[in-house]
Parts: C-alpha cells; sequence; structure tokens
C-alpha cells in the first residue's frame, strides 16, 4: 500500500485550483496525472528582471519600467503592430503587440496613468521597445511581479505562468518527509532535505540553483536514480530467486559446435561460459549479450539453444523481421539438424497448413528449438517444455512482448530463462539505467574473416564522382546500400528524398533499384529486402529500416546522405550492414548540400572523424554519449530509455554510479527494509513508483 504521507502528491491533478474539464487533459499530456507529476514537472529556462529606465535600459535584458502612459497607435492596416507610447523621466519606452485586442490594451494602459511594465529590452532608432509585455500593473501591485520566474514546460492552451501556477499549488501539498539518505553522504555534499530541494527547484533565486549541478538538483536526481535502481535491484533479486530448469551441455552442442564453421574467438567462448554457468545453477537467467556489429551473438546463442534441446527442453528465438527470423533460420536450422534438432519456423504469413504442423510440432516437443517473430507468442502456441527465451534486437521488442513469450513456459519446470542480444553498445553507465537488472556480457571482438570497412568523409557535392564509382563496383559484381533520411521532399530541410534519389541512380546507373522505407507496407518492405538478400537487385535506396536486421554477405559498399544529420550510432549501425563478407567493404559519409555549402559544425565534423578513425562500436558509444550531452543520449528514450525527471546521465554519471552500489548495500543490509532508513526508502520507492513508470528494463 502506499504511505499515507504521501497521499496528497498522488491526487488527481484535476483536484487543484483551476483545473477543470478543459484544463485536466492539457496538464496530464504535459505533466502526468498526478498532483506529484506537475511537482517533478523541473523549470527549464528562468527570467531575472531588474528595475530600470529608459536611458539605462540593457538590451536583451528584461526590465522594469515605471512609465505614464502617453498614447496608443491603432494599426490602419491589418497585420500591422499596435503600439503603445509610455515614458519616464529619462526617456520613452514603445508597447508593440502584434494582435491583441485595442479594446483591453487600452483598459490595461489607459492614458495618463503609471504602470509598472516588463518585458524584453529591444531598441529602434536608440529608443526602448517592449514586444508583448510580460506584466502590466498599477504601482501597489508592484509585487506582483517577480524578480525570478521560472518558466516551465508549456502547450497549446495552457501557457508556462498558468503551469507555475499549478506547480507552486504541488509545492504546498509536498511534505515533510523522513531522510532516505545516509546522513553521512547528504552532509558530505551539503544536500538538502528533500522537501527543502523541491522547494529550490520551484522558487529558484537564481539560474544556477536550476543547473544540474546545483546541490537541490544533484539531491533530486540521487534521490530518482536510488529510487530506480532499487527497483531493478529487486527484480534482479526476484529473479534470482525464481526456480528454473538445470540446463548443461549435451552430445547435440558438441555436435553443433563441431559444424561451426570457425572456431569461437575468445570473447565468444567467454560469453558462452557466463550463460552456460547460469543456466546449470538452477536460478532463473537474466543476461544481456552486447556485442558490435558481427562479433557473433548468434553463435552463441544457437550453442546456448542447443543446450537447452539436448536437455529435453525447448528454446525460442524471436526476431523482430520476418527477414531476419527466416534468415536465421535458414542458417541455423540445417547446422541444427546436423546436431540432431529440430528447429522450426514460426512467422505472421505461415500457410495454415504449415502453422498446424509446426504449432504440432511444439505443442508434443518434437520440436527442440522455435525461431520466429511476433507469431511465437501468440494465443495458439503451446510449448511442451519451454526453458529458454532468446530476444533478438530487444530494443526492438515491448517488455510486455518479451512477457508474453516468457510466460509461454510451465509453471511446473520452473521460470523461464531469458537471454536478450544487442548490437547497439552503450556506454558502461548507462546498462545501469537499461539493464541493471540483467547480467551483462560483452563480445568484444569480430571472428576471424570480418573484413574492415574502409570509410570516406566526402561532401555532397562529389555525389557525381560517388555514383560514377559505384556504377563500376556494381558492374564487378557488388552490391550496396544507399541511405537517405527522407522519404518524401521536405521543403522544411533541404534533403533528399528517398524516393527521387532511387529513381536518379535508376536512371543515371541504368540498373535496377530496390527501395524500401518506413512508410511501405510491412510485406511490401520485407519483399524487396529479402530480393536484395538474394541477389536479384544490386542496390538497395533505403531509409534508416535497413539499421538492423539485413545480412548480405555480397554486400560491400554503403552510402549514407547526409551523414551529418544522423546521430553516431545510427552511423555506425548502418556501416555495419557491409563489411560481412570476404569483400573488401566501403561506406562513404556525404555530408553539407548539394550546392556546395556543408554547413559542418564542430560537433557534426568530430562525430564523422570518429566514425572514419574506428570500428570500435564500445569506443564509438561512449564518443556519442560524450558528444551528444544531456537530453536523450543516443536516442534510447525512444527505445524505452528511462524518462528521468531530475537526473542527466551525463551530468550525473557519478551519482548514477553511486546510487547502484547503494542499491545493493541497502538491500544487502536490511532486505525487507525494516530498519528506521529502510522504512524511509519505502516512501522514497513508492514516490517515485518505477513499477508503474515506463523504463526499458521493465
Amino acid at each position: 500500500m502506499r504511505p499515507q504521507i504521501l497521499f496528497s502528491l498522488f491526487a488527481e491533478v484535476s483536484s487543484l485550483k483551476g483545473v477543470g474539464a478543459k484544463v485536466t487533459p492539457l496538464v496530464q499530456k504535459l505533466a502526468g496525472p498526478l498532483v506529484r507529476d506537475l511537482l517533478f514537472l523541473t523549470p527549464n529556462g528562468m527570467i531575472t528582471r531588474r528595475r530600470t529606465t529608459a536611458v539605462d535600459a540593457i538590451e536583451g535584458e528584461v526590465g522594469v519600467f515605471d512609465v505614464i502612459i502617453d498614447r496608443m497607435f491603432v494599426p490602419a492596416k491589418i497585420g500591422a503592430p499596435l503600439k503603445v507610447r509610455a515614458s519616464d523621466e529619462t526617456g520613452f519606452v514603445h508597447l508593440i503587440w502584434f494582435g491583441g485586442s485595442p479594446q483591453h490594451i487600452d483598459r490595461q494602459l489607459p492614458r495618463g496613468e503609471r504602470r509598472l511594465v516588463s518585458g524584453k529590452v529591444e531598441r529602434f532608432n536608440n529608443e526602448v521597445q517592449i514586444v508583448h509585455p510580460d506584466w502590466i500593473v498599477p504601482l501597489d501591485k508592484a509585487d506582483d511581479i517577480p524578480a525570478v520566474e521560472p518558466i516551465y514546460p508549456a502547450t497549446a492552451g495552457l501557457t508556462s505562468r498558468q503551469v507555475r501556477k499549478l506547480a507552486i499549488q504541488a509545492l504546498a501539498l509536498a511534505p515533510v518527509l523522513p531522510e532516505w539518505q545516509d546522513t553521512a553522504w547528504i552532509a558530505a555534499r551539503k544536500w538538502p532535505a528533500w522537501q527543502a530541494a523541491v522547494r529550490v527547484v520551484h522558487e529558484p533565486e537564481g539560474l544556477t540553483d536550476l543547473e544540474p549541478d546545483a546541490a537541490a538538483r544533484q539531491r533530486l536526481a540521487f534521490d530518482e536514480l536510488l529510487a530506480h535502481q532499487l527497483a531493478l535491484a529487486r527484480r534482479r533479486r526476484a529473479r534470482q530467486i525464481t526456480p528454473a530448469p538445470r540446463i548443461v551441455p549435451g552430445a547435440s552442442s558438441d555436435r553443433l559446435l563441431a559444424t561451426l564453421p570457425f572456431t569461437l574467438t575468445r570473447a565468444q567462448a567467454k560469453a558462452l561460459a557466463d550463460i552456460r554457468h547460469d543456466l546449470a545453477s538452477g536460478e532463473q537467467m537474466g543476461r544481456l549479450l552486447q556485442g558490435d556489429v558481427g562479433s557473433g551473438k548468434t553463435a552463441v546463442a544457437a550453442l546456448a539453444m542447443a543446450d537447452a534441446a539436448s536437455c529435453g527442453f525447448q528454446a525460442a528465438l524471436m526476431a523482430p523481421t520476418e527477414i531476419l527470423a527466416r534468415q536465421h533460420y535458414q542458417r541455423l536450422a540445417p547446422m541444427f539438424a546436423e546436431a540432431g534438432l529440430k528447429a522450426i519456423l514460426l512467422t505472421g504469413r505461415d500457410t495454415a497448413a504449415e502453422r498446424r504442423d509446426r504449432l504440432a510440432a511444439l505443442a508434443d516437443g518434437s520440436a527442440g528449438i522455435a525461431i520466429g517473430t511476433h507469431a511465437l507468442f501468440q494465443d495458439a502456441v503451446r510449448f511442451d517444455k519451454l526453458a529458454l527465451v532468446i530476444i533478438d534486437e530487444q530494443h526492438r521488442f515491448g517488455v510486455n512482448e518479451r512477457q508474453r513469450l516468457q510466460a509461454k513456459g510451465d509453471p511446473r519446470i520452473g521460470g523461464v530463462h531469458l537471454l536478450t542480444m544487442s548490437a547497439t553498445p552503450i556506454p558502461r553507465t548507462l546498462e545501469l539505467t537499461q539493464y541493471g537488472e540483467l547480467e551483462v556480457s560483452r563480445l568484444m571482438e569480430k571472428p576471424p574473416g570480418r573484413t574492415p570497412v574502409a570509410t570516406a568523409v566526402l561532401p555532397l557535392v562529389r555525389i557525381g564522382e560517388v555514383a560514377q564509382r559505384l556504377k563500376a563496383a556494381i558492374e564487378s559484381g557488388a552490391q550496396a546500400y544507399w541511405i537517405c533520411p527522407l522519404v518524401a521532399e521536405s521543403e522544411a530541410i533541404d534533403l533528399a528524398a528517398a524516393e527521387d534519389r532511387a529513381r536518379d541512380l535508376s536512371r543515371i546507373l541504368n540498373l535496377e533499384v530496390g527501395l524500401a522505407h518506413g512508410q511501405m507496407p510491412g510485406a511490401q518492405r520485407e519483399s524487396v529486402m529479402a530480393d536484395f538478400a538474394d541477389g536479384r537487385i544490386p542496390l538497395l535506396v533505403a531509409t534508416t529500416v535497413v539499421e538492423v536486421g539485413v545480412d548480405v554477405p555480397n554486400a560491400s559498399i554503403m552510402v549514407i546522405e547526409h551523414a551529418d544529420r544522423f546521430g553516431l550510432a545510427q552511423l555506425h549501425q548502418l556501416r555495419g550492414r557491409v563489411g560481412r563478407g570476404a569483400k573488401a567493404s566501403a561506406c562513404i559519409l556525404l555530408y553539407g548540400s548539394s550546392n556546395g555549402e556543408n554547413g559542418l559544425g564542430d560537433t557534426a565534423r568530430e562525430r564523422l572523424e570518429t566514425l572514419r578513425r574506428t570500428e570500435d562500436g564500445f569506443e564509438i558509444a561512449e564518443e556519442d554519449f560524450r558528444l551528444r550531452g544531456g537530453g536523450d543520449p543516443l536516442g534510447l528514450r525512444q527505445s524505452g530509455f528511462p524518462a528521468y525527471r531530475f537526473a542527466d546521465p551525463i551530468r550525473h554519471r557519478s551519482l548514477m554510479l553511486a546510487a547502484a552500489d547503494d542499491a545493493r548495500m541497502i538491500l544487502d543490509r536490511d532486505p525487507d527494509l525494516t530498519s528506521p532508513r529502510g522504512e524511509a526508502i519505502r516512501i522514497l520507492e513508492a514516490l517515485f513508483d518505477w513499477k508503474a513508470d515506463r523504463t526499458a528494463a521493465d
């Protein structure tokens, strides 16, 4: 149950004054449904005002002027500004509105009256003008104009100032809470108590109070990170105490290993050993296998599936697209068969007869391995003894999809082991936020035979030269990708559209060009990509839908238009589509515009230079993390990255590491949270309520 002391914060926002039927959905959209959500809505800027005069006003600052209203100039033309001339003892102050009711403005600024007027100072003909003043009050209301005013996020129908009033109401409902942090820890950092910290955020004395490094902000960030790490640590503990089938290598595993056309790298052998240790422990495995593009994750997963099948259990490998699922099946099924194991493929486009036979093989246990798409967790699918689930490209699946597949296991034999795989390396700090509940194995080297990808960075004005070199390569038997960031021409951004580029390249190169983008029907897109994978199409023009999934060893050229507009991690993933066979491979990063204006900023230049210099995905991830700064590093929030309110994964990196250590220590010492600090921590957990919040680890 939620502690009673938090009831006021978990009330609906509609309980606040001024939040009626029309305003409620606006507040919910902006902040969330609860008073707590408004309390956690932090300002994103600040207005600092100072009293000044017409002669002393500084352009660009927000000034407060004590003026006498002279006259109003109502525009004769539609669209022209309405002007009010006012003055103090040092000169004129011109007040300007674009739109607005003259009658309303006249009531606010009656001729001959004194008013206090606030707004951003501009100068025109050396006289002060203020466009759309933000405050207009009589002299006796001077205290209404705040010297310091935080700026809150706004939305259509709800201004920043309205949001601030609601946040202040929420602040008034914030109770004094027992201290959950270690007293020595907060004393050493001179952090305020929780209630004082949220008060500083909503009633700052200066812009520095809103900085990530401010004491109050650090305090709240650590609270949030600790609550999240506690939630992840609890999940890890719950998994570790869940009994699961003991799986050990068998004869079929040995035969499969012998059929592999290569020897495992040291990294693969270490990852496999870690996985086998987990599978044999009798505890439910939860492990992430993180490996760069082409590092050999699938081989490790195949051996783990063979272990499960060798022990009389079943394993399922789920891929995000049909083409990837078929690719896995076509490569693995013959090797499984040679090892004496039966594998079936299950996708959404199987015929009724195929589906019936395959479902029967899973239900009676004759098929020990299933490879498929989302079709694997549909209601009609029944497993005999599912013991291992492997999720490929795990960030493409939601938590519910993963859980639905794991739920296909038989409770009588224990929990289903989970292995997730990701080809998107992320910095170690972010592993704590996304995968804190999982053990992590990293494949830091590529198998022998992977060819390095030569990477060139060229201005877009050389696109004709690139096209001619591409034509020669294709005529000699190569296949190539050409990546465009947009699907249709945009007037706002001068980017080549994929449709137009495919048409142009087909004409210039005089060959068939495939086109794949996210707005195509899935079946049509996968058909085109399958034709490319089978060699029927030599050139594929695409958006980033090819970032993951397609393995075409014959593809040896990757051209990326407007590479300066892509994230570094995404560029690395795209480049990883080539260099997967024996042919020498190349990646050409085109930047700038076709008219010769490159406009390449320092960050974009550094990003492209990093990609040209190294193929190490983990080094690239760390650099991307550094270059992107706060906000949404690596674009992970779209993949379920934790939606932190106070914490910045970059600025608060050391706090995140400390929070992970503290969470483990707390649960080791007081697993049931019965001590005085433990009881306070229960309030912390309820306050942030990570069980209800959307995170990648959920």
